[in-house]
């Protein structure tokens, strides 16, 4: 679902129209404030908070999270579960080969992946990933591979490495497979990890809850599109990956309950956000969405949003920005920035309330 069709008027002002513009989406971040390691305690994490009614921008810590919410909150998180989607191993003659995980077959034995180095593989040719698993690529050109082993998924934990962002510029280690998780993760299935949600212990959620607040899970596969940049001058006309989400019967109607009940609504994460926002216009709760959420958009379900500091130039930055406001928004980037906040995947956390 892809809001291709806001269009403004032709009495906007250039203020307006420049919100489209794909140039209004860049800021200039210093290297060192690309956080390269998690916080040594999640909600220990520096959380900037920005409230739109009052146009104010406050800074805080994320074990504060309370002190912003709204009263009886009804929090959503993307339980989604990132898996080792980097396979490394070896050709015949001894060159090596990375293979990225993109996308399931039905078949259950194959899978899209990016290979590298693709121009040197031939098709047919079989990579040895370790520990008797192997990979044959079928179709070159559709970057096709088979595995020699049914639900390859289940093998991860044993040859796969977690895909750290590229922007991360560190080998992934052991660690990473707890610190690049959710405390709530349960279903395997992304290769990002839904970030804003980083932030969370279960301490947190534990005294959250006492507070009166209710937490609900979806779930949304995150997959490689998530870091395909904006490359097109009118950001309408960007083609947006699909992902595919869920949420149970019973949440689902929770969800709808709440916000007949005029309690908040409040998306962990842009992905969160992105399910929500496609279930109040499609009315499903389990299907596929392509939603671009830009500047002009009305949001009908969420009230408030958790989130972290995302890259220029992406989809996820025009989001937030949609939800925050964009002046607002990027006013508070040039903030963190000054304030030297951690910036992406493990870096601080921001709410708009």
């Amino acid at each position: 679902m892809n809001f291709k069709n806001q269009k403004s008027s032709k009495t906007a002002s250039q203020s307006i129209l420049d919100i489209f513009r794909l140039q209004s989406y860049f800021y200039q971040l210093p290297d060192e404030l690309i956080a390269q390691e998690p916080v040594a305690k999640r909600d220990s994490a520096r959380l900037l908070v920005i409230n739109r009614a009052q146009e104010k921008i406050v800074h805080d810590t994320f074990n504060h999270l309370n002190d912003y919410l709204p009263c009886n909150s009804h929090l959503i998180v993307n339980n989604s579960k990132v898996i080792p989607a980097r396979l490394l191993g070896h050709r015949s003659s001894g060159g090596t080969v990375e293979i990225f995980l993109l996308n399931s077959l039905e078949d259950g034995y194959s899978f899209e992946v990016l290979l590298r180095p693709l121009k040197k593989i031939r098709e047919g040719e079989t990579i040895d990933l370790g520990l008797g698993i192997n990979a044959t690529l079928e179709n070159k050109e559709k970057r096709i591979v088979r595995f020699n082993k049914r639900n390859i998924i289940r093998h991860l934990k044993e040859v796969g490495h977690i895909p750290l962002p590229p922007y991360i510029k560190r080998p992934d280690i052991p660690r990473d497979r707890e610190d690049y998780q959710t405390v709530y993760a349960k279903q395997p299935g992304s290769v990002a990890s839904p970030t804003a949600g980083l932030h969370f212990t279960k301490g947190l959620i534990k005294n959250l809850k006492a507070q009166g607040h209710r937490f609900f899970e979806l779930t949304l596969h995150i997959n490689y599109g998530t870091f395909k940049p904006v490359e097109c001058d009118d950001i309408r006309l960007h083609p947006m990956h699909t992902e595919h989400y869920s949420i149970k019967p019973a949440v689902y109607k929770s969800i709808l309950k709440a916000k007949k009940d005029s309690k908040k609504i409040v998306a962990v994460g842009t992905t969160s956000c992105r399910v929500l926002e496609s279930s109040a216009h499609s009315k499903v709760y389990a299907g596929s969405t392509d939603m671009f959420i830009f500047p002009g958009y009305k949001f009908q379900m969420v009230d408030a949003l958790i989130t972290n500091f995302h890259l220029p130039y992406s989809t996820l930055l025009m989001l937030v920005c949609a939800f925050g406001g964009y002046d607002l928004v990027m006013q508070a980037y040039q903030e963190a920035i000054k304030e030297r906040y951690r910036f992406y995947s493990y870096g601080d956390g921001m709410l708009i309330i």
